[in-house]
């Protein structure tokens, strides 16, 4: 595993941060790290990147513990936290060759040009940074975080700023870059969760509630499943209730139902067959799903 994070605990004072969690993260991952404001999201990502030390609990990257091994985990991460810290008085491609060379990298211009091209920055690379728009300025801390091509990207609200078309472009970014490194990355966007992660785990008041696929979030919090249901010709109520494992049946009107069972139940292979015996033609045929900022809620609140 990239990220292996076993009962990390973090106290301020009486307030348990981050108490007791344990996840782990893999190669080719976006795992979308969720919570409310105080949570204990950035507290958890800044003793991953060992900005921080953990009052209890491990957090090992890439094998490397980030309190007994800091500067050899630090190498294989990529970090751009909450508040991007920049020096807003030099120029971006100045800006780019510095952190380069804090990195001690071999061929930086030819790097310097890579991650100025994947990042966009093309059109602003000669301005002042504080001369940027805030959607640029997360383009550049991007572009530093990933300078060194490192093993892991954890990136802490790192569309917070951007228009709708950076917004885009960036989502592929991460997206892209899933496919061969680490990516954890925190939002409180639910599009993009759904749009970028392969998997979220959920953070409340410092503890895990939720870690699990998107789709198997949306289903497991539901106290029924809903089939919704479109024929062709609708068939009598009664032939319909008929239908095994049917608790509920209700008419949406037109040639429409939908159908509730109980919540390990999934009632579309029950009424394709229906619809086969009757000779009923389908129109459609759907499983109802909790959208993810649903989840969210019920699961925070």
């Amino acid at each position: 595993m990239s990220v292996a994070v076993q009962n990390l605990t973090k106290i301020f004072g009486t307030q348990k941060a981050v108490d007791d969690i344990s996840f782990q993260a893999k190669p080719g991952e976006v795992l979308g790290f969720l919570g409310p404001n105080g949570a204990g999201k950035t507290t958890t990502m800044k003793m991953i990147t060992s900005f921080i030390p953990p009052d209890e609990g491990t957090a090992t990257v890439c094998g490397f513990d980030v309190a007994e091994q800091p500067m050899e985990a630090r190498r294989r991460i990529g970090y751009l936290p909450e508040h991007n810290p920049l020096y807003k008085d030099m120029y971006v491609r100045e800006y780019l060759r510095f952190i380069a060379r804090l990195h001690k990298l071999s061929n930086i211009r030819k790097r310097v040009e890579e991650m100025i091209e994947l990042t966009g920055l093309g059109r602003e690379q000669h301005k002042l940074i504080g001369a940027l728009s805030k959607g640029y300025r997360q383009r550049v801390g991007l572009a530093q975080a990933m300078l060194h091509g490192p093993d892991v990207l954890i990136l802490d609200e790192p569309t917070s700023g951007l228009d709708p078309n950076q917004l885009a472009d960036i989502r592929r970014l991460i997206r892209q870059l899933g496919q061969e490194k680490t990516v954890i990355f925190s939002t409180h966007i639910m599009q993009e969760v759904k749009a970028i992660c392969d998997r979220a785990l959920i953070i409340n008041r410092g503890k895990i509630v939720a870690d699990d696929s998107i789709e198997g979030l949306q289903h497991r919090i539901s106290a029924e499943s809903v089939v919704t249901v479109e024929f062709q010709k609708a068939p009598p109520r009664k032939a319909l209730q008929s239908v095994p494992f049917l608790k509920e049946l209700r008419e949406l009107g037109g040639n429409r139902f939908q159908l509730i069972a109980g919540p390990e139940t999934d009632l579309r292979g029950a009424v394709f067959d229906f619809a086969v015996e009757n000779n009923l033609k389908l129109l459609e045929l759907h499983k109802e799903v909790y959208e993810i900022d649903e989840v969210f809620q019920k699961l925070t609140r």
